[in-house]
């Protein structure tokens, strides 16, 4: 019944996309016969505007039509068709790009300026041996103390692509997510707003992954193997690429879904639910101003975030850590390093070096966070849960 219904619509869903893949520039196509295919087919590429965006929007109002249409025949759990489709095409034609600048520029910040722990937290997943029985603070002296691995600047190792990796990283996931949760909530009806936040979540994880693998490869690279510490980016990645093969190298990637999806999802879900939820308890307060108010919720938000994505993808962390280690002559496959794992330590395998990643990853995310938030404002944009 679903499926008939799509194809008896397939006229009218063609040329809705041509139309919208058309609106910038002012032409409209008009629906030609029915029972000519090849002048429906001609009639929307004649006309189409040519180009990435155009062909990325195409892509995804056929995505939205196809499961607005489906839609209509089945209430059960998804909204009204016909509204859904209108208010998805309004929220891809208003893709923000402010998002996607407070994005890069909190995830940059964040991440380098907390590279020292990172660089402690990913020797002692790396090096349980050489590290046994030590905390943060005790591994940190060891390392500095350590002069045939740099000493002190051994904490710096990976800022590059930290910075540049996350930076990317960043933008994508921020922006993916707040580009995405308008789609899925017209989609799915606002009674299921948690649903559609974890969608977004999973699809701008899932984007971020794949983008900073390279990256984090060279990243935990520079920190395992000192044969790698005085390499760039621009020699890094192609040293990697070289050694390993390209898609040897982009093989880490299910271990970075393993550890961003968790991470995201952790991160971006909780910050906007909890800050939304803050503010609701909270708006009759008189003794806080509203700039007060804001700064207090997004703290507040900031740290319990934080504390859910650590514990949510410190596996993956985990998984994606053993995957690049020094033991190892190339990138382990993902199931190698998952049985590898749980057969030296079982389940608390998976959590080795949660303290030291739980400072890590609170300084992380309670900073990039609040700097999202005023980035966003600075360009315009409302605080986050706060409309």
């Amino acid at each position: 019944m679903q499926t008939g219904f799509f194809f008896n619509n397939i006229g009218s869903i063609r040329n809705s996309v041509c139309n919208y893949a058309n609106k910038d520039t002012g032409r409209r196509t008009r629906r030609p016969p029915v029972s000519s295919k090849k002048n429906v087919r001609g009639n929307c590429y004649r006309h189409g505007t040519s180009g990435s965006i155009q062909k990325l929007k195409r892509s995804l109002a056929i995505a939205t039509l196809v499961l607005a249409t489906a839609s209509s025949s089945n209430d059960h759990f998804f909204v009204d068709g016909s509204n859904a489709a209108s208010a998805a095409m309004g929220a891809l034609k208003n893709m923000d790009y402010r998002y996607f600048v407070a994005g890069g520029t909190c995830a940059a910040f964040s991440h380098g300026i907390t590279t020292p722990i990172d660089v402690v937290k990913t020797k002692l997943q790396a090096d349980p041996e050489k590290f046994e029985g030590k905390g943060l603070v005790a591994a940190t002296l060891q390392i500095c103390r350590d002069k045939n691995s740099g000493g002190s600047a051994a904490l710096l190792n990976g800022l590059g692509p930290t910075v540049l990796g996350y930076g990317i990283e960043g933008a994508m996931k921020f922006g993916a997510y707040e580009v995405t949760k308008p789609l899925f909530l017209t989609l799915l009806g606002e009674r299921r707003k948690v649903t559609a936040f974890v969608l977004s979540s999973i699809v701008a994880g899932s984007i971020a992954a794949v983008l900073l693998v390279p990256m984090e490869s060279l990243r935990i690279k520079q920190v395992t193997d000192d044969s790698y510490k005085d390499d760039t980016i621009l020699s890094g990645i192609p040293r990697i690429i070289r050694d390993d093969g390209f898609l040897v190298m982009m093989s880490g990637v299910w271990a970075m879904l393993a550890k961003q999806v968790p991470y995201t999802f952790g991160k971006q879900v909780s910050f906007d639910l909890v800050a939304k939820f803050l503010y609701s308890v909270t708006e009759t307060l008189s003794v806080l101003t509203k700039t007060q108010l804001k700064w207090i919720v997004s703290l507040l938000s900031a740290f319990c975030a934080s504390i859910a994505a650590c514990l949510c993808s410190q596996p993956g962390d985990m998984i994606l850590t053993d995957t690049y280690s020094s033991s190892r002559s190339k990138p382990g496959s993902f199931g190698t390093v998952v049985r590898g794992i749980y057969g030296k330590g079982g389940l608390p395998g998976f959590f080795r070096g949660t303290q030291a990643r739980l400072v890590h990853v609170g300084m992380i995310i309670t900073s990039q966070l609040m700097v999202y938030d005023l980035v966003k404002q600075l360009l315009g944009l409302p605080a986050t849960g706060s409309h």
